[in-house]
This record gives structure tokens, C-alpha cells and sequence, in this order.
């Protein structure tokens, strides 16, 4: 009875993550129908567009970690024990953390790239012939690498202010250091007649270079990163397998004496390896 209530439950849980994947393609056909012209677009269910949607926006509002949770949830109906239940609670923070990590190292590297685009339209704007605080306010309105202290540079580039220091300020942002080499060749050039153009293409060749380099690190540790992505799965493949066999590995660990060891200890070193792991690759990238 156990067994078919817990299989009821995965089923249900499946068909739940079936709906909402649905979803998604149902409303890119609306989508498209509707752009193309072809007609009148027939009408979704109002219920199921309404559900869909709330889903949808809980799901983004608390984020993929909740995912984790879920599973705990699910492996704790068919294995009719709280231990998955806390592993999957105690993982969503962990995971946010990851996440929200994730999501600054790409600000960084997008506001990198806007310095870069911000260099070079500055230079092309003073080769063509225009004075620098009017170059600069064009390059920071078309790039936008100046970021949440755009305000302050231009405001200083239009009203004679100190550029080099608005520069130098808004270089704090994540992923900006690249205005510091801005500042200093605005500084160079007002105080000692020093050619702008030229040093502005140095630093944005010495940038590009940099931001190559970096990419080409980044993908020679992709090896590493998917090796310790397959490595931190193989307990669950195992997990699979051994349902498939028919061993109920899921009873074994969860109550039994020797299966709780087990789970424990096995549980100890994965946590240990993926930070080990984790550590060399960061290490890697950071230098």
C-alpha cells in the first residue's frame, strides 16, 4: 500500500513538472500565431492560463534552489522517511548562495565588457574631432559602461567638473577597474596636452587582452567544472540503478543501521570533494 501511495506521488510530481514545461511551448504558440497574423488565436482555458502563470511567477520568485526541495520532498514520499525532506531544505540556501555568486561573477563580466565598448566609442569619437567631455557624453550614452555612476561622470564631463575623479569613483563598481586606466589618461591628457586617442587605444587593447585571456582560461576549466558536475551526480545514477535492479536502495538507507552509516559517512565525503573540488577550479580562475 506503501509502495503505490509513494508511486502515486511520483507520478503526480512528474505530471506537475510536465504541465508547467507545457506551458511554456502552449504560450510560444500563441505567441507565434499571434505575431504571424494567421487569424484569430484560439483562447486557452482561463483556469489552466491562470494557474500556469502563478506558477510561473513563484517559480521566479523564489528561485531554481526551491528545485531542491522539491526533490527532498519527493524522494522523502517514496522513501517514507524526513531525511531526504531536511537534506533538500538545508541544500536551498547553499544553492542560493551559488546562484545569487553566479549572477554577480556575470555582472562583473558584463559591466567588463561595457567598459571596454565604452573605450573604444571614446576614442573614435575624439579621432573624430570632438572635445573630450562632449566625446565622453556621447560614448557613455551609446555603451553604457559607466553603470550606476554614469550621472556623476556626466554630469562632471558637461559642467567642467572633476572627470578623472568621477572616473576613478565609479571604477568601485564590480567588474569596472578598466575606468581607472580611463581616469588616468583623462588626467594625463588635461593636465600635461597628451594625445587621448592614443592612450585611449592602449588601454583598450590592454583590456581586450585581458578580458581574451580570461575567456581563455574560463573554457580551458570547463573540463574540470563538467568532471565535477558528473562526479557530484554519480551517487544519485547509482541511486537509479539500483531501484532499476530491484534492491530498494532508498529502505536500505534510510532504515536500516548500516544504510544510515552509510548515507552519513557517503554523504560526508561528497561534501567534501565537491568543496575541494570546487576550491581547486576557483583557485584556477583566480590566478
Amino acid at each position: 500500500m506503501i509502495g503505490e501511495t509513494s508511486m502515486g506521488a511520483a507520478l503526480v510530481c512528474l505530471g506537475a513538472l510536465a504541465w508547467l514545461l507545457g506551458g511554456r511551448h502552449h504560450g510560444i504558440r500563441r505567441a507565434r500565431l499571434l505575431l504571424a497574423g494567421g487569424g484569430e488565436v484560439p483562447p486557452g482555458p482561463p483556469a489552466w492560463d491562470q494557474t500556469l502563470g502563478e506558477l510561473r511567477r513563484l517559480r521566479d520568485r523564489l528561485g531554481a534552489e526551491w528545485w531542491t526541495l522539491a526533490a527532498g520532498l519527493l524522494l522523502g514520499l517514496l522513501g517514507a522517511s524526513l531525511i531526504p525532506v531536511v537534506a533538500g531544505a538545508a541544500g536551498v540556501p547553499v544553492l542560493r548562495r551559488a546562484r545569487l555568486a553566479r549572477q554577480a561573477r556575470r555582472g562583473r563580466e558584463l559591466r567588463a565588457d561595457a567598459v571596454i565598448a565604452l573605450c573604444g566609442a571614446f576614442a573614435g569619437e575624439v579621432r573624430a574631432g570632438r572635445q573630450p567631455g562632449e566625446a565622453l557624453l556621447r560614448a557613455a550614452r551609446d555603451s553604457g559602461g559607466l553603470g550606476e555612476a554614469q550621472a556623476a561622470v556626466v554630469a562632471a564631463a558637461r559642467f567642467g567638473g572633476d572627470v578623472s575623479g568621477a572616473l576613478a569613483a565609479a571604477a568601485r563598481q564590480p567588474g569596472a577597474e578598466g575606468l581607472l586606466g580611463l581616469a588616468a589618461c583623462w588626467r594625463v591628457a588635461v593636465d600635461q596636452g597628451a594625445g587621448l586617442a592614443a592612450g585611449l587605444d592602449r588601454l583598450d587593447a590592454a583590456l581586450r587582452a585581458e578580458r581574451d585571456q580570461r575567456a581563455d582560461l574560463h573554457a580551458q576549466l570547463a573540463g574540470a567544472r563538467a568532471t565535477t558536475v558528473l562526479l557530484a551526480a554519480l551517487p544519485a545514477l547509482g541511486l537509479l540503478l539500483g531501484s532499476a535492479m530491484g534492491a530498494e536502495p532508498l529502505h536500505v538507507l534510510l532504515h536500516t543501521g548500516a544504510g544510515l552509516g552509510c548515507l552519513a559517512i557517503g554523504s560526508a565525503f561528497e561534501a567534501a570533494g565537491l568543496w575541494w573540488a570546487v576550491r581547486i577550479v576557483r583557485g584556477a580562475g583566480a590566478l
